[in-house]
This record gives C-alpha cells, sequence and structure tokens, in this order.
C-alpha cells in the first residue's frame, strides 16, 4: 500500500521504523516544522524527520496543512493509507478524505479515556493503574473515531511520563502492523467507542504546580506525570525548584503541608496534606540537579522549615 505518514516526536518515531521494516511504501512523510530550542537558540529538527532522512523517505513541512497547495501534493500521491502518530495537528476532513482505505491514528490511551494532546502525563498524574494504546480510524473529531485494536499496560510504580510514553510507543507500533495487516487481511474492521469518554488537555507550565496541601501520592503522581516538562514546580524561599524524582516515604502520617519533615540519607522528606514525599533529586532554577540533602545542605535547611505554596 502507498502509505502517508504524519508524525512528528519521538513517540511516532517506533511506527515509522516498524513500517519501514515490515516493507510497506511509505511515499512521504508529514512532519512538524523546524523548531529553533534551547538557550543557543539551535534549530531543532524533528525527530521522524531525521530517521525519514536517514531511509531516503521523502519530507514534507508544511507551516499549515489547510491549504490548497498541500491538499493537492498529497492527493498526487494517491494514498492507498494515511497513518497519523502524535503529529500534533487536528488533520482537516479534506485530507481524511483521501485515501482509499481512511486515516489510521495510533493513540497512547485506551479510548475513550484520555481523548486528547497529553494522554500519557494526564494517566500518571490522575493516578491511573493502568492505560494503552489504541488504533482508530480517524473522522472529524477529537479521537472519537471507530476502534480497530487496543492494547494494555500496567503504569507501573517508577514510571515517568518519559519511561510509559518509550514503552507505549513500541506497543503503538506493533498494534499499528497488526491493524493494517487486519485490514488487508479482512479480520480487523472499525467499532464504535464506548464507555465514558475523558479528556487530556495539551501540558501547559502552570499544570506542574505542587500543591502542597494535595496528599503524597497525588504529588508522586504529578512529578511523575510531568517529568521531563514543566516538572513538578515549587518554591522555597523565593527560589523556583523542579522536583526531578520522588517517592512516597508515608501515605498516612498528618504533618504541616509543605514543612520539611527531616533529611534522610539523600533524601528530603516533606509533608502534605496526606502522607511524607521524600525529594530524591531537585533543580532549582538555573542550576544542576541535585539529591534531596544536597539541596538541603546548600540552604542550611533544618526541620521545620517550609517549601512555599503554588
Amino acid at each position: 500500500m502507498n502509505i502517508v505518514f504524519f508524525g512528528t516526536p519521538d513517540f511516532a518515531v517506533s511506527s515509522l521504523k516498524k513500517l519501514v521494516a515490515s516493507g510497506e511504501d511509505i511515499v512521504s512523510v508529514v512532519t512538524q516544522p523546524d523548531r529553533v530550542k534551547g538557550r543557543g537558540h539551535k534549530l531543532s529538527i524533528p525527530p521522524v524527520k531525521e530517521y525519514a532522512l536517514s531511509q531516503g523517505i521523502p519530507v514534507l513541512q508544511p507551516v499549515g496543512i489547510r491549504s490548497e497547495e498541500f491538499l493537492k501534493t498529497v492527493a498526487g500521491m494517491v494514498p492507498d493509507l494515511i497513518v497519523v502518530v502524535a503529529y500534533g495537528r487536528i488533520i482537516p476532513p479534506e485530507i481524511l478524505a483521501l485515501p482509499l482505505q481512511g486515516c489510521i491514528n495510533v493513540h497512547a490511551s485506551l479510548l475513550p479515556k484520555y481523548r486528547g494532546a497529553a494522554p500519557i502525563q494526564w494517566s500518571i498524574v490522575r493516578g491511573e493503574p493502568k492505560t494503552g494504546v489504541t488504533t482508530m480510524l480517524m473522522d472529524e473529531g477529537l479521537d472519537t473515531g471507530d476502534i480497530f485494536l487496543r492494547a494494555e499496560t500496567d503504569i507501573l510504580p517508577d514510571d515517568n511520563a518519559v519511561s510509559l510514553g518509550s514503552r507505549l510507543s513500541e506497543m503503538g507500533a506493533d498494534l499499528l502492523i497488526a491493524t493494517i495487516r487486519g485490514i488487508v487481511q479482512k479480520t480487523v474492521r472499525p467499532v464504535p467507542q464506548t464507555g465514558e469518554s475523558t479528556y487530556a488537555p495539551i501540558i501547559r507550565k502552570e499544570d506542574g504546580k505542587i500543591y502542597w496541601a494535595a496528599s503524597a501520592q497525588e504529588i508522586f503522581n504529578l512529578t511523575r506525570g510531568m517529568y521531563p516538562w514543566p516538572g513538578g514546580q515549587c518554591m522555597f524561599k523565593g527560589e523556583k525548584i523542579t522536583i526531578v524524582k520522588s517517592r512516597i516515604a508515608d501515605t498516612d502520617a498528618r504533618e504541616t503541608a509543605g514543612s520539611i519533615v527531616k533529611i534522610h540519607g539523600d533524601e528530603l522528606h516533606v509533608g502534605t496534606a496526606r502522607g511524607i514525599i521524600a525529594l530524591l533529586e531537585l533543580k532549582p532554577e538555573g542550576k544542576q540537579t541535585m539529591t534531596g540533602a544536597a539541596f538541603a545542605r546548600g540552604r542550611h535547611i533544618t526541620e521545620g522549615m517550609q517549601f512555599e505554596y503554588q
């Protein structure tokens, strides 16, 4: 089949690699434009573009995908199938209508739960015990299309958005190949989504703010789900701090929310509304990541001192 692949970040690379390995004819890759990133303002290319170029696959990076010119370009490729994996923009109906076999999306949740831009992060933040990937036949709605296949995985206690995303990326790639084979062999057919839907909005910087009046479990979930960006954000004596890594030290203790309970080995233990959270790694703004104990030593922290509310 002639396939046009839409995708941008690392998450999408696994699916593109599996398509190439399966021998499918990838006629073009469509990805987001190169971006200027970091303090050095260096031009950064999307991971999908980097891999596509290494395989000699033509790459398109339209600023907008609703133009007549871009529509004609894709139509001229006569795609049998369009595959969309974390492209980052809503695909307009004019493009959805082009391929003979429709548009398949690999989505990192068990639809209809966590429709939207950031299902991996929000599934961790909201304390889900499991998640997964879904392949669906795209329609004009936001992740509302009929489902082909789903695969589940547990969210492990030490998972963060990076580790879970890596696992789901590989699962999604395998599920995509199984879906395409099922379509060709007529053993897989799309079925409507059922059950209660939830929404996973795009992550914003303020979503990382830590409210110490939450429970230790909730703060632990937040720091894992918001890693690496924006991270669990808090303040200490006017200094902005990102919690890089944490663990739950106690689930039931009643301490003053945000108060430093003790320094234990390399950890800094902080009270919450319910339980104690151990801060293993912190990153003060503009500085390197350090252990909880190193952070405490550098600021002459003693028990009873307080992290500020956000």
